[in-house]
């Protein structure tokens, strides 16, 4: 069974991996569609903070996620036949929009099915977002770039 799910990733966080071990349980392959910054700021008010290109790295380094593809506009349809997907796994606040209504009619057609899940409400990355926002300016004046290697290491060329 190839379950198939879909979001930004952004700032990936514990609620994420809860969601596609969840996935891992429901099929032998999970596929993972990662939103485009494009298709995000269509229905999100903020563009990602991370580029898609390293959201998809971080997501393919995860052992519990077999395939990532990217999507580019704001529908559901070709994913699902692209990975062949026999399970959609969607949010608990998935909607009555048309890429929505699209996609259910397309899974019905071919007998897949829907799966709702509950979010994980330990953390989102909209949260993770405003903690940062509202943390007092301390520190960040260190005197080193943050991509620098870190101080007192003279043999590593690894970049934190």
């Amino acid at each position: 069974m190839i379950v198939y799910t879909v979001g930004t990733f952004d700032m990936l966080h514990v609620g994420h991996l809860a969601l596609l071990e969840h996935c891992q349980t429901l099929g032998s392959v999970v596929a993972v569609g990662v939103a485009s910054d494009q298709v995000v700021n269509s229905y999100k008010p903020n563009k990602p903070v991370i580029p898609l290109d390293q959201r998809m790295q971080m997501l393919k380094a995860l052992s519990c996620v077999d395939i990532v593809r990217p999507y580019f506009e704001l529908e559901y349809v070709s994913g699902c036949k692209e990975v062949g997907a026999d399970i959609f796994v969607v949010g608990e606040d998935w909607g009555h929009e048309t890429h929505n209504i699209d996609v259910e009619a397309y899974l019905n057609s071919v007998e897949s099915k829907i799966v709702k899940v509950q979010y994980d409400l330990r953390t989102s990355s909209t949260q993770i977002k405003q903690m940062v926002r509202t943390q007092p300016g301390k520190g960040r004046s260190l005197g080193m770039p943050l991509t620098g290697a870190v101080a007192n290491e003279t043999h590593s060329t690894a970049r934190y």
